[in-house]
């Protein structure tokens, strides 16, 4: 019996081991993928039509090129530089009376002629030649009620400068020499600057010597500042400090974009938060005071208050658009076209009104005898008014006043807010 079985079992071994092999190398006999087979409990297959699928369209980034910037910008301050120049202002200003005048002892001597004691003020700042006829930009206040100016240049040579004229509403002045051969700066179109772009502010802070510090352009359009009635302020965080008034904010093409003019501080000097007047209003306000001996600005002869939300509901507006005419000049353009206070400007020509210090800015550049254009609600009607704009009178002396002591104010008592940097001490 056993050499029967004998016989079968060594063919059934081979037949069996045989069917393992088969099975394995071609599981589909069973009915199943070997993929499958291999896929973990819980988990799905992905189908084939899956892998046709194109890869995610992402963006690749370029290498980083810590080549490109440049490591000196030696070659722009030797071309703004030179151009940049020292401004000395001086004053006489009467102090009253000697204490020992307050004796009658000693008053009877004089008599009416009483002496009066007198010393003199100065003020340090900069400023930028921009011409070759020897035209110089700085500010306002650095050569405001100076009885002399000078000016020195970086290659030593000095001069009394003439006064060609100022702009107090802007805080700008512009200057002349009688120089041969004068360093010229390049003035560059400041409505093309961008946030992020590298500055150089180049000035004579505290009297030191000229100066050079870097930053970038931290923003642009600045105003509701309260530092000058026009303000369209270049912002940045290039180190300006007492004496930098005046002074140039380039490029690191060594070009001008800005004059440097006001600082935010609270503790009087540089925190990296300054103010410059952009080249385009300063080339504008040359041109006129060279040309004209006036800045022309448009004029509406009226004085506009803010839409808050309790005039808004009492004048039944659904809106807060539009500026109340709260006050018109007699004899201006507004009372000439029947402007009347509590008449509610929407829109000039066809341009909303949100702000009413943003829209005395567009208003000032408009030229003198334009026809423009106005919208109105009066009596909750809406209406459409035509007005001839004129050209904006100069400030009278006593509002000049009132704006330069208010300014030397913000500087000095309450430096938390923005306030011009000065010179030193007088302003």
């Amino acid at each position: 019996m056993r050499r029967h079985l004998a016989a079968y079992l060594w063919p059934a071994l081979c037949g069996i081991l045989i069917a393992v092999v088969l099975l394995y190398a071609f599981p589909s006999l069973l009915g199943r993928d070997r993929t499958a087979s291999n896929t973990p409990a819980g988990t799905t297959s992905v189908k084939s039509a899956t892998s046709e699928r194109a890869p995610p369209g992402v963006i690749d980034a370029p290498s980083l090129n810590r080549q490109a910037g440049p490591v000196s910008y030696s070659q722009a301050v030797n071309r703004a530089a030179p151009a940049v120049v020292n401004v000395y202002s001086s004053r006489v200003v009467d102090t009253g009376q000697h204490p020992l005048m307050s004796d009658p002892f000693f008053r009877q001597f004089y008599g009416k002629n009483v002496p009066q004691r007198q010393r003199m003020l100065s003020s340090l700042g900069s400023g930028v030649v921009v011409s070759e006829e020897g035209y110089i930009l700085t500010n306002n206040h650095v050569i405001n009620d100076a009885d002399e100016i000078q000016v020195a240049l970086r290659d030593g040579r000095e001069a009394i400068a003439q006064v060609i004229g100022t702009d107090p509403d802007s805080d700008l002045a512009v200057l002349k020499i009688d120089l041969d051969d004068l360093p010229v700066i390049k003035l560059s179109d400041s409505e093309k600057i961008a946030i992020g772009d590298v500055t150089l502010a180049i000035g004579n802070p505290f009297g030191v010597g000229q100066t050079v510090t870097m930053g970038i352009i931290s923003a642009t359009g600045r105003d509701h500042l309260g530092l000058s009635r026009y303000e369209d302020f270049i912002q940045t965080d290039a180190a300006i400090n007492p004496g930098n008034s005046g002074g140039a904010l380039v490029d690191t093409n060594g070009s001008l974009i800005g004059i440097n003019t006001a600082i935010f501080s609270r503790s009087g000097g540089s925190q990296g938060i300054g103010f410059a007047i952009p080249a385009n209003l300063a080339r504008s306000i040359l041109n006129d005071i060279v040309t004209q001996g006036r800045v022309i600005r448009g004029w509406l002869g009226i004085d506009a208050q803010q839409m808050t939300p309790d005039l808004a509901s009492s004048f039944g507006l659904k809106t807060l658009s539009g500026v109340i005419v709260a006050n018109v000049v007699s004899g201006g353009p507004g009372d000439e076209a029947g402007l009347r206070p509590g008449d509610i400007l929407l829109a000039i020509d066809g341009k909303p009104i949100l702000d009413p210090r943003e829209t005395q800015v567009d208003i000032a550049e408009i030229p003198p005898g334009t026809e423009l254009p106005l919208t109105i609600v009066r009596g909750g009607e809406k209406r459409q008014v035509t007005l001839k704009v004129g050209e904006r009178p100069p400030p009278t002396q006593g509002n000049d006043d009132a704006t330069r002591r208010a300014q030397a104010t913000r500087g000095s008592e309450a430096p938390e807010t923005p306030g011009t940097d000065g010179g030193s001490g007088a302003r």
